[in-house]
């Protein structure tokens, strides 16, 4: 019974977490304009969100080991990559010089008062969320690892060759 119990809450915890839409959060972007986070898209296909902060050494490592590859995934599959820094105000000053030291060429989005970050039930970055091209949800990975972004592109590209 306990073990019929367990299989049937993994199956539902499986389900919502594939089927579930981003929630309603307003945000700045790194511009200033402002971007409710429950209309990210990327035209239909597939897109990417990484939590991330200046002062997160894995995190960095994780969107600039991407950065090496986006042009590729791009050409490839049409992905987009939207950062999310969760900085508070006080060091938001510092999101914009770490993007362009980089040449990130991410959609930068601010979350200073980490309200997407709670939303979503993040409690630790980095913290990458893979979207298909309607906006659901279909995974969600914490921490970094050397390679880890391989993953993120196959999954993308189950998603694509549907």
């Amino acid at each position: 019974m306990k073990k019929l119990l367990l299989a049937t809450l993994l199956l539902l915890g499986i389900v919502t977490t594939a089927s579930a839409q981003l929630p309603k959060v307003m945000l700045k972007s790194i511009d200033g304009k402002s971007v409710s986070t429950d209309t990210l898209s990327n035209n239909g296909k597939p897109f990417i969100i990484d939590f991330f902060a200046t002062w997160c050494k894995p995190c960095n490592r994780e969107l600039t080991a991407i950065s090496e590859v986006y042009e590729e995934w791009q050409e490839e599959t049409g992905v987009k990559v939207i950062a999310v820094s969760i900085d508070q105000a006080q060091n938001i000053n510092k999101v914009k010089p770490l993007v362009d030291n980089h040449g990130w060429q991410y959609e930068v989005l601010l979350d200073p008062n980490s309200d997407f970050k709670r939303a979503l039930g993040i409690q630790t970055i980095p913290y990458v969320i893979v979207c298909d091209g309607n906006g659901k949800i279909v995974s969600k990975h914490n921490g970094y690892t050397e390679g880890a972004e391989e993953e993120l592109i196959e999954e993308v590209r189950k998603l694509v060759n549907k």
